[in-house]
């Protein structure tokens, strides 16, 4: 029997599989193509989903510990993930690629060794729109928006 963990942990693999297979086949010409969406480089895009959205378990580790989530989280994300567009805009597709399969793998193996009782723990992040589940949170941050992040990166290319 597949668990609630092993089937969310099997849809991050795919897109992170995904992702990376779409990096793999960026034309050396499109690779700093800026996405509309992010107005970010493709690069920085996929940096971006292998940092800031696979480090998404240090949140689901304080969600399932009962830890106090901090206010005004947002607004730290947007302003880090500027950051970390400025400073990665020269990043190259071998960086990218060693990011996305090490924290991927990462994430697959956190997110296929928890229980379905840590995947239901509620927390209220308002920033995420109030009480949310840990399982609700992998799918907003690595599939919806990381999903998102794949769709945008397509269409510059596409635009190229």
């Amino acid at each position: 029997m597949i668990t609630k963990a092993q089937e969310l942990s099997k849809r991050a693999q795919s897109l992170n599989e995904e992702i990376i297979a779409f990096i793999k086949a960026v034309p050396d010409g499109s690779w700093r193509n800026q996405c509309k969406g992010e107005l970010w480089s493709i690069g920085v895009v996929a940096r971006h989903i292998g940092v800031s959205h696979y480090g998404i378990i240090d949140l689901s580790k304080m969600m399932i510990a009962g830890t106090p989530i901090p206010v005004g989280m947002e607004r730290q994300i947007a302003k880090s993930n500027a950051a970390h567009a400025d400073k990665h805009a020269d990043c190259s597709r071998e960086e990218v690629l060693s990011i996305l399969k090490e924290n991927g793998a990462k994430i697959v193996d956190y997110i296929a060794g928890l229980s379905d009782t840590a995947l239901d723990t509620r927390a209220d992040i308002p920033d995420f729109g109030g009480e949310i589940t840990v399982k609700q949170l992998f799918k907003s941050v690595i599939l919806r928006s990381g999903g998102e992040h794949l769709e945008s990166m397509r269409k510059s290319l596409a635009q190229s």
